[in-house]
């Protein structure tokens, strides 16, 4: 069963780098690609079709606290990323998520690079998943247009 699992990370991951995506998911026979940065993506998934998410394997670029607790809720089973901070990778390993990385940080840099990322900011202190939801429904409905 490893191999298997390994083998479909293996190929969420290749089409994550060859297609530029920002998030690829799958769940056994179907994958699906993301492309807008931040949560948005995730947070859509989770309210609009959690089935997507639940036993799901994800191959993502930037994986923030956020994102984690989205995972969580989501029910996703394995991750990969380039880059997690250590929040998020405590998140998720506490919820027995398989992660693998390519980076650790210590948190996520917002988009402009001059400091951290809001959503990260918004996580501080909380440590259940359920408590951050409605902090990013509160934040994407101030940037949504």
């Amino acid at each position: 069963m490893i191999q298997s699992w390994n083998g479909e990370m293996s190929a969420l991951v290749e089409e994550l780098k060859k297609g530029g995506w920002s998030c690829v998911v799958g769940n056994g026979t179907v994958m699906r690609t993301f492309s807008r940065k931040g949560v948005a993506d995730l947070y859509d998934m989770l309210h609009t079709e959690p089935e997507l998410l639940d036993g799901a394997f994800i191959a993502d670029k930037v994986v923030g606290k956020g994102a984690a607790a989205l995972m969580i809720l989501g029910k996703v089973s394995r991750l990969h990323t380039h880059i997690i901070s250590t929040p998020a990778l405590c998140l998720l390993r506490k919820a027995g998520v398989l992660v693998g990385f390519d980076v650790e940080t210590e948190y996520i840099i917002n988009r402009d690079g001059t400091g951290r990322c809001p959503v990260e900011t918004l996580c501080d202190g909380i440590s259940e998943p359920e408590e951050i939801l409605p902090l990013i429904s509160d934040f994407l409905a101030k940037i949504r247009p």
